[in-house]
């Protein structure tokens, strides 16, 4: 056991020693010379991307944050599967779920057309298309950091476990984040982001059928899109919040009224240290919009390679 801990206690310091040296080395101009084109180039592909399909905003934001959330934000989510690399678009959380992919390959050839060749990360593509989906979907802004590298594998076991669920109580869920650097506050805004998209039947049908503290007509409701049986349109959408192309307070509202469509949305109210920014996101939307951005930023500095660590890939979707 006490192996255990000295392995962990070890990892922690490699994790807070990449942490910070990605603070000291990033900027947010750090493609102004090599590619001064980088960033509108990227801004413009995203636009287009979420005109064809508004969900894409929402979709583009849960890469980076499914990126992020497993070995850093290194960009190892868009590895395809080799002889040596177990993809993470496999794991439980992410297969059929997970989308986006063809966008940012798009971001990718255009980037590097603009740049003149593979000059940006797709670590640094995936953390700016959120960013600028957000900001297409009625959100803030923030000043997003680069020069990050991309990882050279991939890690589908550690998807499994790190990536938060939506059958996930809140115990756990502040375990998760803490285990990444992000504390109660995080949590709750970047649960947020559920402003923003869909939710597929067999992630809210537990929900709908056994939890007590969801609206009963709510609940109906959504029985009639998601039968109980599982297998039996598990793949069904229905709308996060009352607003999924717009990124508002409306998440908040419903989980005041008991009407989360996720039981990892509706526990934010079951302790204080988290109920209380849940209720101030509430009636003060700019404080949620700045707690967002905020959090954004510190989620973009987990675990990231700069240096030579790991390399700028020139298709994302394989080591070069």
């Amino acid at each position: 056991m006490a192996s255990f801990r000295n392995i962990f206690l070890q990892l922690l310091v490699i994790f807070a020693m990449t942490t910070t040296s990605f603070a000291n080395s990033c900027s947010t101009s750090y493609y102004k010379k090599s590619c001064p084109k980088a960033l509108s180039t990227i801004q413009k592909a995203v636009k287009e991307a979420v005109k064809k399909e508004r969900r894409m905003g929402a979709s583009l934001l849960r890469l980076h944050f499914h990126d992020c959330f497993v070995q850093g934000c290194d960009a190892s989510v868009l590895l395809d599967s080799t002889s040596t690399i177990s993809t993470e678009k496999d794991a439980i959380p992410n297969k059929n779920s997970l989308r986006g992919f063809d966008v940012v390959d798009d971001i990718k050839t255009k980037v590097d057309e603009a740049c003149g060749g593979s000059i940006v990360s797709c670590a640094d593509i995936l953390a700016v298309a959120a960013r600028d989906s957000v900001v297409l979907l009625g959100g803030p802004s923030w000043d997003v950091k680069l020069g990050r590298k991309d990882s050279l594998n991939a890690n589908a076991t550690l998807a499994l476990f790190n990536l938060p669920n939506s059958t996930r109580d809140l115990p756990n869920l502040l375990d998760q984040f803490k285990k990444q650097g992000l504390n109660e506050k995080d949590l709750v805004a970047l649960s947020g982001g559920h402003t923003l998209g869909l939710s597929q039947c067999r992630h809210f049908r537990t929900r709908i059928y056994n939890d007590t503290d969801i609206l009963p007509s709510y609940a109906k409701s959504l029985q009639k899109l998601c039968p109980s049986t599982v297998g039996d349109g598990d793949f069904n959408l229905t709308k996060l919040d009352a607003t999924p192309n717009k990124f508002d307070g409306s998440y908040f509202t419903n989980i005041l009224r008991e009407k989360a469509l996720l039981h990892s949305d509706q526990v934010l109210i079951n302790g204080n240290s988290t109920k209380k920014f849940v209720e101030t996101y509430n009636i003060n939307p700019k404080a949620f919009s700045d707690d967002f951005k905020k959090s954004m930023v510190k989620m973009g500095d987990i675990g990231v390679l700069t240096g030579n660590q790991g390399e700028i890939r020139r298709k994302c979707r394989f080591v070069n």
